[in-house]
């Protein structure tokens, strides 16, 4: 506990500055402490009026009174210095049996609540997954879509909640796929589309295995001009036909998007595998521009989220000035 009132001091002198930086950025969602400290391994981030904490396992020994003290003058600090009531606290902490990577729900009914981001609103659940439903890392990213999206066929793989798509839809985007497998995250992006006025004619949601779909779309020699794929590291889904490791596959997944994309469109590839490096034959068939030096936003200061690439082929290059 020594160490607390460093916490605090911190916490406080971080809210001031990024609390003022958001205000001019027009954003309701940003980080407020990413590990700053090393005896409180911690991301914080402001979702509104609510506070997402959300614990890195550090491999530390500790017994359960311990454990349960130092989270409790966690959450005090953040209470107070942050001056939200105790409801609005959202903590995710780790299982404490060994190899777990599950997080505890605190509540046993946690409820959506709407955020701004650069004039949009997003649906986010803070108690209920392991994310949020708004991945804030790629906050650069989905503003670098709006800028290119207008007139284009967008597309949008392993699409999550589909923040990328209502980016692309706002920025005129002439039609649109989002593809995920999952039922929940595909209902979710209804609920943003919906929040977003967008046109469900225009925006299909579709639910598919992503391999499986790539493989029909290059088949069927379809076309799109702007393409997002944001793989998660693994899976092992049931509903999925093959386990999912970026590592391996994304050769796989990249040449198939490259397939589908139009001359003079561009490919948006990125993960967050630590450790990721790109396969060295992407590099040779397709020209491939590492970009995470300024998709990555300014309050992710302390470490790379995410690795990003611009890649793009054909008579015209639409790099960005």
């Amino acid at each position: 506990m020594t160490d607390l009132d460093s916490f605090r001091n911190r916490l406080a002198k971080n809210h001031r500055h990024w609390s003022r930086w958001a205000r001019r950025q027009v954003i309701d969602c940003y980080r407020v402490y990413d590990r700053d400290i090393p005896q409180f391994p911690l991301a914080i981030d402001r979702y509104g009026e609510h506070v997402h904490l959300q614990e890195f396992d550090t491999g530390w020994r500790l017994t359960e009174a311990e454990y349960d003290a130092w989270v409790d003058a966690v959450v005090a600090a953040v209470i107070a210095t942050l001056g939200v009531p105790p409801e609005h606290v959202h903590y995710k902490r780790r299982e404490r049996q060994r190899g777990s990577e599950q997080y505890r729900k605190l509540r046993a009914a946690a409820s959506e609540s709407a955020v701004r981001e650069a004039g949009l609103s997003f649906l986010v659940n803070l108690d209920s997954y392991v994310d949020t439903g708004l991945f804030l890392d790629h906050r650069n990213t989905r503003a670098y879509v709006r800028e290119r999206a207008r007139g284009s066929r967008f597309l949008n793989l392993f699409s999550y909640t589909g923040s990328f798509t209502v980016y692309a839809a706002a920025g005129g985007a002439a039609s649109s796929e989002s593809v995920d497998l999952s039922n929940t995250y595909l209902e979710w992006a209804s609920r943003n589309f919906r929040l977003n006025g967008i046109d469900p004619g225009r925006h299909a949601l579709v639910r598919a295995d992503a391999f499986g779909w790539l493989s029909e779309a290059v088949r069927q020699r379809r076309q799109f001009d702007l393409i997002i794929l944001d793989p998660p590291s693994f899976s092992n889904s049931a509903k999925m036909r093959d386990v999912l490791d970026v590592t391996r596959d994304h050769p796989r997944l990249v040449d198939h998007c490259m397939a589908l994309l139009a001359d003079g469109g561009e490919l948006i590839f990125s993960t967050n595998r630590r450790g990721f490096v790109l396969d060295e034959s992407l590099q040779q068939r397709h020209r491939c521009e590492a970009i995470h030096n300024w998709t990555v936003p300014d309050d992710f200061r302390n470490r790379s989220p995410h690795l990003c690439w611009r890649i793009h082929h054909g008579q015209q290059d639409k790099s960005a000035n």
